[in-house]
């Protein structure tokens, strides 16, 4: 099982951007997906963007395209959640999760990440992103 550190959060005006990084350790990097989620106040959690530590390959959900993207630096186990041209409502607690890959295909791990968040069980303590109007 992972460990997972989520960082990098503050207070940015809108317009602003931010990095988010997500340092994982405690298992092999490359059979997991991770995947970046944010949670505002008084709403569920939400999936943004994942990548698969093995080949890199990216997933997104709407409320991500066009602003955020998601890159993976290997040597330094950590996956980083570029947040640019940020709005209010992107206020929120941001969180990284992470699932093996080892007995399902890592589509299917991220597609069921996003779908039920509540059943993942890695979680790194989320990063507060606080986007002033």
């Amino acid at each position: 099982e992972v460990q997972l550190q989520a960082s990098g959060g503050g207070l940015v005006q809108a317009g602003g951007s931010l990095r988010l990084s997500c340092t994982i350790s405690g298992d092999t990097f490359d059979e997991y997906a991770i995947g970046w989620f944010r949670q505002a106040p008084g709403q569920e959690r939400k999936g943004l963007l994942g990548i698969f530590g093995g080949d890199a390959r990216t997933y997104w959900t709407d409320p991500a395209k066009g602003r955020f993207t998601i890159a993976i630096d290997d040597a330094k186990k950590t996956v980083f959640l570029q947040l640019n041209s940020l709005k209010f409502e992107d206020t929120a607690v941001y969180y990284c999760a992470a699932e093996t890959t080892r007995m399902r295909d890592p589509d299917l791990t991220i597609g069921t990440m996003f779908r039920a968040p509540h059943a993942i069980g890695s979680w790194g303590r989320g990063t507060q992103v606080t986007v002033s109007s």
